[in-house]
């Protein structure tokens, strides 16, 4: 059985949905963030050196970083919500696949980490913002010519895409003057996988 090395409000929510969305069997350990720090337990470095969430353990295999524990599981399901068949959607799907976490999250970061300097802090903040509406701008306009990140079928790249959104719209400026994203959120957030996963993982800020 897979085992979930689960931390609260971060990234490893994605892959207990995606767990209940291709129907594969978990248990989740449950670690929480220091309430000063915000960072996770000493605890997590027994897993992976690196301490960080997700990390999952199967059959022997501890696989870190929540993209590569994603084509992991699509894998390990013979293919379901990985690359579609059409050449064009499977090459949207493997970009917004990585796009998540190499281009649209890293200012969100910025600006959660800018948020907590004193004084600094908030100018700084004025000068990241431009660079997330940027995204965001891109982002409304491909969800506005079609229902899904790769295409007309949902897949794990909107699993992928689900925490930056999320972080946006609880941090970052995405709101109803997006409507198409905004929909989308709505959509992915009425999957009974998603509110499943969202039952067993405990506290989640950004749904």
């Amino acid at each position: 059985m897979i085992t979930v090395h689960h931390l609260n409000n971060s990234r490893s929510q994605r892959v207990l949905w995606l767990l209940e969305e291709l129907d594969l069997p978990y248990e989740i350990r449950f670690y929480q963030r220091d309430s000063k720090t915000m960072l996770a337990p000493p605890t997590l470095s027994a897993v992976h050196p690196l301490g960080k969430s997700p990390v999952i353990e199967d059959e022997g295999c501890v696989v870190a970083e929540t993209g590569a524990i994603i084509e992991y599981l699509t894998e390990k399901a013979d293919g379901r919500l990985g690359a579609p068949a059409h050449r064009g959607d499977a090459l949207r799907y493997r970009y917004f696949l990585h796009y998540a976490e190499g281009s649209v999250m890293p200012p969100l970061l910025v600006k959660l980490v800018l948020g907590r300097v004193p004084l600094f802090g908030k100018s700084a903040q004025k000068r990241i913002q431009p660079m997330i509406d940027r995204h965001l701008d891109y982002i409304e306009s491909e969800l506005a010519g079609r229902p899904w990140f790769a295409g007309d079928a949902f897949t794990a790249a909107d699993v992928m895409m689900s925490f930056p959104l999320e972080a946006a719209r609880g941090r970052a400026g995405l709101d109803a003057s997006r409507p198409a994203t905004i929909a989308w959120l709505d959509k992915i957030h009425a999957r009974p996988a998603y509110q499943a996963a969202l039952s067993k993982g405990g506290t989640y800020a950004y749904a």
